[in-house]
């Protein structure tokens, strides 16, 4: 089994840690929103990694998306590369945790349905949406 790399980032290190440590009974909302997330474990693209990101909560028809917003920075969130040549992923939902599989979903209107969804669910993404020019990645997370 691949060795985990922990988050760089200080906050989402903490998360996970947090979340994972307790095994999905706490830390299970991310940060002042206090909007539910999930934990997304997949492979890193370059390193083979066990990697670890918290994600906004967003369920549609009993599938998960994934939204690489980044905060509306200008590119793409690393994971959005691990997601992409690695599409098998686990997803921790509190105290559950699932076997998918990641799509990338560009079809127009499929997207519209699950960004609206997203937004709906944590309405910053239409801010960070705004704030860059890139086209925001949206995934759908199926049961394999």
């Amino acid at each position: 089994m691949a060795d985990y790399i922990p988050p760089t980032l200080d906050w989402v290190r903490k998360q996970v840690e947090l979340y994972e440590g307790s095994g999905g009974t706490e830390g299970t909302t991310l940060r002042e929103s206090g909007l539910p997330c999930i934990i997304v474990t997949h492979t890193g693209n370059k390193t083979g990694g066990v990697r670890k990101i918290p994600l906004m909560r967003v369920e549609v028809d009993g599938n998960y998306v994934l939204v690489g917003s980044y905060g509306g920075r200008p590119a793409n969130p690393v994971w959005i590369y691990n997601l992409r040549a690695n599409p098998d992923v686990e997803i921790r939902d509190k105290t559950e945790v699932f076997k998918m599989r990641i799509r990338e979903v560009e079809d127009d209107p499929e997207r519209a349905r699950l960004w609206a969804a997203s937004a709906e669910a944590f309405p910053p993404y239409l801010e960070y949406q705004e704030k860059t020019d890139r086209k925001i990645p949206v995934f759908i997370a199926e049961p394999v």
